[in-house]
């Protein structure tokens, strides 16, 4: 007989799955690029330079008070918004680093990492109907994220400059529209190393205000930014503090990733559109790291000595791939570095992300990854590398890259 049609549900995470490229021909869900990398690294005892995560932890103090915390009893449920220490720290940062007056007990939201607070915000603040607008290459919870929420996502690709990746100044004007709610931004960028300039930011200001959009600004980077540049949050510009979610987390800046410690902040109405959803999906998290966090949130030690130590490993390993002939997108911030695999003759930054750990012993992760699944034309042959990892292993990641290049097992260019 005829195969029974799919149920509304079954086809509700269908279209998640496909909208975030993971759905495979026979029907399942194959995991995420990372996950993929990161196990198949893991098969091969590759140096996994795909998955950005420290391979040190961070200040011990740090990781001594959440022991103290755990000892003087914070194990059970703290408060939904979280614990008020923490929303006071997080507001003091925002004063201290951008000026921007915030209410701890009104304008901040303590979450499960940045990535809980993306969903929380998308699921909240749009819906069927509404456009979605990010930047592309994108993380790719904001695909998800955005199909979850049942709205359509609109992506506006960066510009590949001499420069490096650039704003699309046009491209965002034409794609936000009167259907648009949401401008989803990422600054400093993952996968590029991007930060955005002040004067791309007016732009984007600019057309926020014109039709009456609500930004919010991924910076879990904020202080990972390289040389004499600086992070400029949206929310600082003119008009702009009303109508942005600011979103950040304690993991990058403290290489603390683990402990999933972010936060949401805005205005007093967005916040709580937020926390209205938020408290359905994890309700509270991490007590004892709540306390901890707050103590390093006062001393900007740590995130200034750790943006200066990745700038030079980030040097490091840019040396080493254009070493190799690649040609390589110097990035500004964050813990990534693009390199265009081109030469290396590979069908794709996909296929030659699958054979480097089989055949190099190195995991990377292709950009295309971070794309619409019709988008990746542009970005097909980029591949990024993290630069998050001690010397030893970068040296010796560009020394296996060297090897298995020199003995011939590259495609050929």
């Amino acid at each position: 007989g005829e195969p029974a049609m799919p149920h509304r549900s079954e086809r509700r995470w269908r279209d998640v799955a496909r909208s975030t490229g993971l759905l495979t021909e026979d029907g399942g869900v194959r995991p995420t690029i990372f996950t993929e990398m990161s196990a198949l690294a893991a098969r091969t005892g590759s140096l996994n330079l795909g998955q950005g995560f420290p391979d040190s932890d961070g200040p011990a103090w740090v990781r001594q008070a959440a022991i103290d915390a755990i000892r003087a009893g914070a194990n059970q449920y703290p408060p939904g918004p979280r614990i008020p220490l923490l929303r006071r720290a997080i507001a003091d940062h925002q004063q201290r680093h951008y000026g921007l007056q915030v209410d701890p007990d009104h304008e901040v939201l303590v979450t499960t990492g940045a990535t809980e607070a993306l969903a929380a915000a998308i699921l909240a603040l749009c819906g069927p109907g509404d456009d979605v607008v990010t930047l592309e290459p994108f993380y790719d919870s904001y695909a998800a994220a955005v199909a979850l929420a049942g709205a359509s996502h609109v992506a506006v690709p960066l510009r590949l400059t001499d420069e490096g990746f650039r704003l699309d100044s046009a491209a965002l004007q034409a794609a936000v529209t009167d259907r648009t709610a949401l401008i989803v931004l990422n600054s400093p960028h993952n996968p590029t190393g991007m930060v955005l300039t002040p004067t791309e930011l007016t732009v984007i200001a600019e057309v926020a205000r014109r039709h009456d959009v609500i930004v919010i600004t991924d910076e879990v980077y904020e202080h990972l930014v390289f040389g004499a540049l600086a992070h400029l949050p949206l929310a600082t510009l003119p008009d702009m503090a009303e109508r942005t979610l600011t979103i950040s987390s304690s993991g990058k800046s403290y290489s603390l990733t683990g402990w999933k410690i972010g936060w949401i902040i805005g205005p007093r109405a967005l916040v709580s559109a937020v926390q209205t959803v938020k408290q359905f999906l994890t309700f509270t998290t991490g007590a004892p790291f709540q306390p901890a966090i707050a103590a390093a949130l006062a001393n900007d030690e740590f995130p200034r000595w750790l943006a200066g130590d990745l700038a030079r490993r980030r040097d490091l390993l840019v040396a080493g791939l254009r070493s190799l002939g690649l040609p390589v997108y110097v990035p500004d911030g964050t813990y990534f570095v693009i390199a265009d695999a081109a030469p290396w003759g590979a069908a794709s930054g996909l296929e030659l992300c699958r054979r480097l750990p089989v055949e190099a012993g190195v995991a990377a992760v292709p950009v295309s990854a971070f794309c619409l699944p019709d988008h990746a034309g542009p970005f097909r042959d980029l591949v990024r590398f993290t630069f998050v990892k001690d010397d030893q292993t970068l040296s010796a990641a560009v020394q296996r890259l060297a090897g298995w290049a020199g003995r011939g097992d590259a495609p050929a260019s």
